[in-house]
């Protein structure tokens, strides 16, 4: 069986849906409960099954009350609990068969067999006419797919964010940012868009053989602070979680947590970082998205705020 990995879906013998929130899973998957079947649910998989969606406060709060043995930071499945792995690369294909959008999208990337897919709602069978697409591009391929939808916008196949899709993302996200500063910021970032009025991103992942040494564990927390920092690497920008090597006197890395701050910065930018400092080894990392919703804490470019 092939590795699991951040953005595939796995089902436990309860038939409990989850969506996989790490990259190191060899014995116990770390993720976040999505789908329970219930009679009374509004979500039905094409074999007539209601399933009720969780968001994450009640996830985590359902999972401590039933299955404490999951529960922590994310929670942890062990790989022999699994009763099916559902992967937005292999399953893409038999999505895109059934849904014209997405087979719309498919044609409109150019990028190898195996290098995208589609996950969330769609991926597990459990979409509506309300389902935004998430689409996943894998490894190096994602830049390639963040030029064609720049592309595809500025040519007229592809629809650019309205302003009322923008509000619609920043209410789901709440970010500790103006409205203003949040769209400046996104507008850049080129990962999504809209098809024939329906909302589609496009998500980072890493290949199979890039999945070790993404930074995991809690290091020992040393406080909140405020840092100001220019940016020297940010090629992992975009993925979970985000990774910004910074020159600063005592940070060495930012990282964030929350989907909101990925590819916040570009490289040579300075960036207003507020978080939790970790220490990890020698280094001190700032830490973005210490809780579900990121309170109180984000990332700003202060180069392009500037402009």
């Amino acid at each position: 069986m092939l590795p699991i990995r951040l953005r595939d879906f796995v089902e436990d013998p309860d038939g409990w849906i989850y969506a996989v929130s790490t990259y190191d899973n060899d014995r116990n998957v770390g993720c976040v409960l999505r789908y329970v079947p219930d009679s009374q649910g509004d979500r039905v998989n094409p074999a007539g099954q209601r399933y009720h969606k969780y968001d994450f406060e009640d996830a985590y709060a359902r999972i401590a009350r039933e299955k404490p043995a999951y529960a922590g930071l994310v929670q942890r499945i062990p790989v022999t609990d699994l009763r099916r792995v559902l992967k937005p690369d292999v399953e893409i294909y038999r999505i895109a068969t059934s849904h014209d959008r997405v087979r719309k999208l498919l044609h409109l990337f150019d990028l190898p067999q195996g290098t995208i897919g589609c996950t969330g709602s769609l991926l597990c069978g459990l979409d509506n006419e309300t389902s935004d697409i998430d689409m996943v591009v894998y490894g190096r391929h994602w830049f390639d797919a963040q030029a064609q939808v720049k592309r595809g916008i500025d040519e007229g196949k592809i629809e650019g964010m309205s302003q009322d899709m923008w509000r619609k993302v920043y209410k789901k996200r709440k970010p500790e940012i103006p409205f203003e500063a949040f769209v400046l910021h996104e507008q850049r970032k080129w990962n999504r868009g809209q098809i024939d009025g329906t909302y589609f991103d496009i998500l980072y992942t890493r290949t199979y053989n890039d999945c070790k040494g993404v930074p995991a564990g809690k290091g020992e927390i040393l406080g909140k602070e405020t840092i100001e920092a220019r940016v020297t690497d940010a090629s992992l920008a975009f993925d979970n979680p985000a990774v910004y090597s910074v020159k600063h006197e005592s940070v060495s890395k930012v990282l964030s947590f929350t989907h909101t701050y990925s590819g916040q910065a570009l490289p040579g930018e300075t960036i207003e970082a507020c978080g939790v400092v970790e220490q990890h080894g020698h280094e001190r990392w700032l830490i973005v998205g210490t809780t579900r919703e990121a309170r109180g804490e984000y990332i700003i470019s202060k180069t392009l705020l500037g402009r």
